[in-house]
């Protein structure tokens, strides 16, 4: 019994060291992914926004719609970027939240939860996973945990 509560402390241990640096770099990337798609999509395309802005929770709907959609592509490119890289990963998690509230009301909540109808079961599904790096931060992998580690020494 104890060999067997000291494998599995020892492998807990590693698991825990390996979660560390890995475990939150596949949320990073993920959402990075879906969000780099999202700002692409924008940047190539043209300016939706003025058919939706009624739909814009307060204040996000007095701001003019061309400066919606360009806040809206950059946060989504530069956002994704940085989570790639885990730099400012708090600021972009905070921010693509914000972006998601706002495509959830104006867009996806009158569509029920499914996806196939464009509903809000993605927005919510990227809030969730939003959630472990605002409060926890971006992990051990990623620029954020070494400029701290560069910070401290000092």
């Amino acid at each position: 019994m104890n060999s067997i509560l000291h494998l599995y402390t020892g492998l807990s241990a590693m698991l825990s060291q390996t979660g560390s640096y890995l475990g939150l770099l596949g949320l990073r990337l993920l959402l990075a992914w879906e969000f780099w798609e999202s700002g692409v999509e924008k940047f190539n395309g043209e300016n939706w926004f003025s058919d939706i802005q009624g739909a814009f929770p307060f204040p996000f709907n007095l701001v003019p719609v061309d400066l919606s959609w360009f806040l809206s592509t950059w946060f989504e490119l530069i956002g994704a970027v940085a989570l790639v890289i885990g730099l400012g990963t708090r600021f972009f998690s905070l921010s693509l939240i914000i972006l998601t509230f706002v495509a959830w009301a104006s867009v996806h909540a009158g569509n029920g939860y499914n996806v196939c109808d464009n509903g809000y079961k993605l927005p919510l599904m990227y809030l969730v996973m939003f959630v472990p790096l605002l409060l926890s931060g971006p992990g051990k992998l990623s620029l954020d945990h070494w400029i701290a580690g560069r910070v401290k020494a000092r």
